[in-house]
């Protein structure tokens, strides 16, 4: 097994969290929503596997680059 550390892609901040520790998600599930310049970005999952955690709250500013959830993959 295999950790994957998802980070965003844009500078915004966190308008919706869809995802839960313990969660099982396949790959391309949004998992994240940021609102950025008054659009919806979606952070989608790499790759299958199950929520470690989840590293950021609705609400929370972030930039590019900064860790939001952490996936382990079989």
């Amino acid at each position: 097994m295999s950790e994957i550390t998802v980070k965003s892609e844009v500078t915004g901040s966190v308008w919706r969290v869809m995802v839960q520790e313990g969660a099982e998600v396949a790959e391309d599930d949004v998992l994240i929503l940021v609102e950025s310049m008054k659009m919806e970005i979606p952070i989608p999952s790499p790759d299958a596997g199950k929520i470690i955690r989840v590293l950021v709250n609705e609400g929370d500013p972030i930039s590019e680059g900064d860790p939001v959830v952490v996936i382990e993959t079989a």
